[in-house]
């Protein structure tokens, strides 16, 4: 049988633009004599909806596309994701499922049944499960239809109190009964750069254990804060994977599941994948927002240097603009790094010293402060004037202001809300400190471009005299492996402790982490490039006490 993949980039909402790209790949897989096209979950609406899914005139789009697409299906039949309407009095209104186009018509539809609820995913918020198994029969072949989460009953639940399988039911256990050729799996997988691994595994699993070929169609793009990496891929009954669609960027391809050609991707490592991912992110969050400008604070290290060349990459060099805004603390060499890196990426940048704007907040203040020593307070004040000088030349020239606060600062709370934790987007808030130097290394690995001295001095927010991160913080090398343990692994700091961690360091970090929810919620969105990113993957409570 011969089966189209077509690897898509859809826009949350845009029904026009979704259709009109489903229906060109559904004329491409007939030029190409293919007897099936396969898109990914919810294609017609962009994943994930949320609470537009609750709109009855969202739904009606919906449908309405979904028609639209089916006059086009004379020739070849399309396996479309959509939402459909519960018919039934009970249960949620909706189904996630997966429509069956042919002859001009919808030929079935078949629904979604395990739906997800933890991490960045809440289906079960709009979804009702499906509860019924049936093959669908085209052209001679039994196909075994699944819509992602369906083939991932196997995970291991995810919380710290054991092993147990997340899900009671296994839906290809279920299809597997039905004597299937072939299984289709619709998805809307994200990237995790910690988890990649892990989501082709559990596939090669499958294929083996009921002895059946899999496609695996995923979407790519980025809606926000969740990326999605492609990869799509076709395994044959013994595991082994003839083809495997692009990474980070749309793909087509026919597959002949008789005598399937190679497609085959070089492997990178994860690094690479970030990087890869923070450009789709950046990229995609400025054009389907109809942004084309960014703006970001130059301050000579490394985070903003990082940002800026990862701006530069996904926007071109004539729609990023640097500000360097220097006080009295900042040295010769900062500022000199921050021109270094402008004039390296060829962009506009702006000067703006700070000092007398920081000295007249405090001569204004000083009656209120009366005698009280300085401190954070004060050093704060300077976050905030760049803060203001930013959004102040954001708004006055349109453009989107790029926040560079990296994930190790964003967990223990060391950044300034309304200072330096302003922006419409937050590119590092899920990279790792050492990750940035890892990402900002790969960026020069044919030459300099981040300045070598951003890389390499000590990092410093350069709010005091001679101030060091690590003046408050612990070495960078410990504090992001106990940061890992605590919020990927959401290992206990007895556990941690356990590795041999300094006892005091971890309830230090730990209580850090928790202490400063509040001021992550007020943060930018983040781009995800783990399994567990701050934002909606990670819902703490503000209010609570919890050591």
């Amino acid at each position: 049988m011969k089966i189209a993949l077509a690897q898509l980039n859809y826009h949350i909402a845009n029904f026009e633009d979704n259709s009109n790209k489903i229906i060109e790949a559904i004329r491409k897989a007939e030029k190409q004599e293919a007897e099936l096209v396969i898109f990914s979950e919810l294609a017609i609406t962009g994943y994930y909806p949320h609470d537009l899914l609750e709109r009855k005139e969202f739904i009606e789009k919906a449908e309405q596309a979904i028609a639209r697409i089916a006059k086009e299906c004379t020739k070849v039949a399309a396996l479309v994701g959509g939402p459909s309407i519960n018919q039934s009095e009970r249960g949620k209104k909706l189904f996630n499922s997966a429509f069956l186009l042919k002859d001009g018509k919808i030929e079935a539809i078949r629904h979604k049944s395990l739906l997800p609820t933890y991490d960045i995913f809440d289906e079960y918020r709009h979804f009702e499960p499906n509860r019924q198994f049936d093959i669908v029969e085209l052209n001679g072949k039994r196909l075994a239809i699944t819509i992602c989460e369906d083939l991932w009953d196997e995970q291991p639940s995810q919380n710290e109190f054991g092993k147990d399988k997340l899900y009671t039911r296994s839906p290809l256990e279920e299809l597997s009964k039905l004597n299937p050729d072939l299984v289709i799996n619709l998805s809307a997988s994200p990237f995790s750069y910690n988890q990649e691994n892990w989501r082709k595994d559990i596939l090669v699993k499958k294929a083996i254990k009921y002895q059946l070929p899999i496609i695996y169609l995923n979407q790519v793009g980025a809606n926000t804060e969740v990326v999605f990496d492609g990869g799509s891929i076709y395994l044959k009954e013994d595991g082994t994977i003839p083809v495997e669609l692009a990474y980070f960027e749309e793909d087509f391809h026919v597959v002949d599941t008789e005598n399937p050609s190679p497609k085959h991707q070089q492997e990178k490592d994860y690094i690479a994948k970030i990087h890869q991912a923070l450009i789709l992110g950046i990229r995609d969050y400025f054009q389907k927002m109809g942004f084309k400008k960014a703006i970001l604070g130059l301050s000579g290290g490394i985070d903003s240097a990082l940002v800026c060349a990862l701006a530069v990459e996904a926007l071109g060099k004539k729609n990023v603009r640097g500000v360097l805004m220097p006080s009295k603390y900042s040295s010769d060499h900062s500022v000199a790094d921050a021109l270094h890196l402008a004039e390296n990426l060829g962009i506009q940048y702006d000067t703006i010293a700070i000092q007398n704007m920081v000295d007249e907040f405090e001569n204004q203040l000083s009656p209120v402060f009366g005698n009280l020593p300085p401190g954070v307070a004060e050093e704060n004040i300077q976050a905030r004037t760049r803060g203001i000088l930013v959004m102040a030349l954001s708004n006055k020239f349109g453009n989107i202001l790029l926040n560079t606060t990296n994930k190790s600062e964003c967990a223990v709370g060391y950044g300034t809300l309304y200072g330096d934790m302003n922006g419409g987007l937050a590119v590092l808030g899920d990279v790792y400190k050492n990750d940035a130097y890892k990402l900002s290394n790969y960026i020069n690995r044919d030459g300099e471009v981040i300045p070598y001295n951003s890389i390499q001095k000590p990092p410093s927010a350069e709010l005091r005299p001679d101030q060091k991160d690590t003046d408050s913080l612990p070495d960078y090398d410990i504090l992001d492996r106990v940061l890992f343990n605590y919020i990927e692994l959401n290992l206990s700091p007895k556990e941690i402790i356990e590795q041999g961690f300094d006892k005091e360091m971890v309830f230090k970090v730990t209580q850090l982490v928790n202490q400063n929810e509040y001021k992550r919620f007020q943060s930018p969105p983040i781009i995800r490039v783990s399994s567990k990113a701050f934002g909606f993957g990670r819902k703490m409570p503000l209010v609570a006490r919890y050591h």
